[in-house]
């Protein structure tokens, strides 16, 4: 073994080093802070459970995404977190068990066998709101909005909200009458937004199941607020499913047009999340530079029932690491103080009682600069100053 293969990192596994590890905790407690404004309790997963708790009802994605270890205690197979979502409504389900509405919110690394997408590590920091107990709309409006306000908060801009609701895909496939093995290869190839293979697929097989034309109707049902008028014209003999989902999407579209005028509405009603577990809304925000949604999210209100408590839930998640990237620019510049090796410690502790950063110098070679300082302490006739340094 060389030198080098003593440090080197896996591949999509990254250290975090200053500065960037004080912008994310940074953005980390902004978050957070927000969270608790909307009432939102914070919960923090563990890093790893039983499989069976981990992956049951969540599709096959994230078992693909989830590291397996044995238990050296009990012999059973662990996995390493990959996705919060399904940990919090054990939570909710078992350990908490509270009646009612109730908000968490959580920040927690996870793992990742494989990058989850092009441009994505494989060990996010994963933050998050969920909101359990009401299947209403006003639920799915408050997640959206919530989302909205911190990126917002965070000074993101240009976001595209992409808009969709699965209810009106599960509508128009039940109404074909696929076999399972079909279903779940079109379901897959929707997905994906496998295009030319969805072609192929529907010429094969549109002949013995005609109602697949209704697939080719939706597929391309992507745009602006006019494709939920077509989507109505073309799916309004398939019942309340479609027609609740459309009129969702437009009270939620409503609400971020009158408090995020400056949010980009985009609606994909042909589109399904990654991890199979989505029952109604959802929805990604995407930023111009960026290969990936910044945050998404969704209704999931059939995630707790293997924990024996089927509670409506909805809510979204975002990686801290992505969101520190894009907003570098945006960053902070918090005063932080140099202090020479003579400054009395008293004159360091009034400055740190108001919040502000003091670094002592402990040696002559010591300097502002080689400690990342803005401004320094300086002795003007007896009384000590801060004073800002040039760039």
């Amino acid at each position: 073994m060389t030198i080098v293969d003593r440090w080197i990192l896996p591949d999509g596994i990254e250290e975090i080093l200053p500065p960037e590890a004080g912008r994310i905790e940074h953005l980390r407690r902004e978050i957070l802070d927000e969270f608790k404004l909307w009432g939102y309790e914070l919960v923090i997963p563990p890093m790893a459970e039983f499989l069976e708790s981990l992956l049951t009802g969540v599709g096959h994605d994230l078992d693909l995404l989830t590291f397996k270890l044995t238990d050296q205690l009990s012999g059973r197979t662990m996995g390493l977190s990959a996705d919060n979502t399904q940990q919090v409504a054990r939570m909710d389900a078992h350990s908490i068990q509270q009646e009612g509405t109730a908000r968490y919110c959580y920040c927690s690394p996870v793992l990742h066998t494989k990058p989850a997408s092009l441009h994505s590590g494989r060990s996010p920091i994963q933050i998050g709101a969920e909101l359990y107990g009401f299947r209403g709309l006003n639920s799915d409006v408050e997640i959206v909005n919530l989302m909205l306000t911190v990126l917002s908060r965070l000074g993101v801009k240009n976001i595209t909200l992409d808009l969709g609701h699965v209810s009106i895909y599960r509508a128009v496939a039940d109404s074909i009458g696929l076999p399972d093995q079909l279903e779940l290869q079109l379901y897959d190839l929707l997905r994906r937004k496998a295009l030319p293979e969805l072609d192929e697929f529907l010429t094969a097989q549109v002949a013995h199941y005609p109602e697949l034309n209704r697939i080719a109707a939706l597929a391309p049902l992507s745009g602006n607020r006019t494709v939920l008028a077509k989507a109505e014209e073309l799916f309004a003999d398939l019942g309340d499913a479609v027609t609740n989902a459309l009129n969702r999407l437009n009270t939620i579209a409503d609400s971020v047009a009158e408090n995020f005028p400056e949010v980009n509405l985009h609606f994909d009603l042909s589109e399904l999340k990654d991890y199979n577990y989505h029952t109604g809304l959802v929805f990604s925000a995407f930023v111009p530079g960026l290969g990936q949604a910044l945050a998404k999210g969704g209704r999931y209100d059939a995630t707790g029932e293997v924990f024996g408590r089927a509670r409506p839930a909805t809510g979204f998640s975002t990686d801290l690491k992505a969101l520190a990237k894009l907003t570098q620019l945006n960053g902070h510049s918090d005063t932080t103080v140099f202090a020479p090796a003579s400054t009395p410690m008293a004159v360091m502790a009034a400055q740190r009682a108001k919040g502000i950063p003091v670094v002592q110098g402990l040696s002559g070679d010591d300097t502002a600069s080689s400690l990342g300082c803005n401004h320094q302490l300086v002795e003007q006739g007896g009384q000590w100053q801060v004073v800002a340094l040039e760039n």
